[in-house]
């Protein structure tokens, strides 16, 4: 097992349980939330049945429905300064439930769940630590997997859904140079050998992306340029090329300091993306699966998310 700064030698490393996982996918609320509303206590039990869920009942079986391969329903996980990680799922009625206590994670640089079997909902997770190393968790019960150290020299890893045409999620990950890498995932969280998918990426301040943005059933990705211009990268399927050429969706995106998205915010089968202004404040902006306008006007959907050093999912 890896050792990783700020854990002692030893201890289990943390990472999102399946219990929090299904806390925060069943969490019921609705209105506009604030970063810091806490719904559960600050432990992970066992994982419940869905029978034992009755409560939440409804909202479970809409995030099911929902979800699918091409549209994954998935938490937004944000971690505070202190290195606490809490996880927010949908609230059923188009924005985000009260939060959950996922672990202490000070370690933690970056994080990307992902859906290997294809039903759309969430069956591991990626870690990123602080030493360069990349560690993989398929469930709360499960060992952590060390797939291999160097990652270092990437600033931005990201895993938007399968790129190469295989089932497993596959990861992006840009190097100090601004060239973007593609690793091809397996399914049990090994990755392939890099392959160069381009240079000039160092042109974009925010990459983010879960899912597909055009109703072809590929995953696709958005970045946000210097000038605050975001640009639409439509997936191809093919892992030597793995995007098309961009397009423009719109200009103005420099009042976002963060760009996330989740999947399926608002379990309407569409991907949407999530972004954090400098305020703090938390906008949903819905999908509309239509690649020459992927978005609908911005919903506020919550407040005080500058708490949080790193929002992802």
């Amino acid at each position: 097992m890896a050792k990783l700064k700020g854990l002692k030698r030893g201890k289990a490393l943390s990472r999102f349980g399946v219990a929090a996982i299904a806390a925060a996918l069943v969490t019921a609320g609705a209105g506009t939330a604030s970063a810091d509303g806490v719904s559960a206590a600050h432990s992970l039990p066992k994982a419940p049945s869905r029978a034992s869920q009755a409560p939440h009942a409804k909202s479970l079986a809409a995030t099911a429905a929902a979800a699918n391969a091409s549209n994954p329903v998935f938490p937004l996980l944000g971690v505070d300064n202190a290195g606490g990680a809490w996880a927010y799922g949908p609230n059923g009625t188009g924005g985000l439930g009260s939060r959950v206590y996922a672990g202490s994670m000070p370690y933690l640089v970056n994080d990307a769940f992902v859906d290997n079997n294809g039903d759309g909902n969430l069956d591991g997770e990626w870690q990123w630590a602080n030493d360069g190393t990349l560690i993989y968790f398929a469930d709360e019960n499960a060992p952590a997997k060390v797939i291999g150290g160097g990652w270092g020299i990437y600033n931005k890893e990201l895993s938007p859904g399968n790129l190469g045409g295989a089932q497993g999620y596959d990861i992006i990950a840009r190097d100090s140079a601004g060239v973007l890498w593609l690793y091809l995932g397996y399914g049990d969280g090994t990755v392939t050998s890099r392959i160069k998918v381009g240079a000039g990426w160092d042109a974009y301040t925010q990459i983010a992306g879960k899912g597909d943005l055009d109703g072809d059933g590929k995953a696709d990705i958005v970045a946000r340029d210097t000038a605050g211009v975001l640009w639409f990268y439509k997936g191809t399927g093919n892992a030597t090329a793995p995007f098309a050429s961009r397009t423009k969706i719109g200009a103005g995106w420099n009042m976002f300091n963060t760009l996330v998205s989740t999947g399926d915010v608002d379990l309407d089968g569409k991907t949407d993306l999530i972004a954090r202004d400098t305020n703090g404040v938390l906008w949903l902006y819905k999908g509309t699966g239509n690649a020459a306008s992927p978005f609908q006007p911005r919903v506020q959907i919550g407040t005080s998310y500058n708490i949080y050093r790193l929002m992802t999912s």
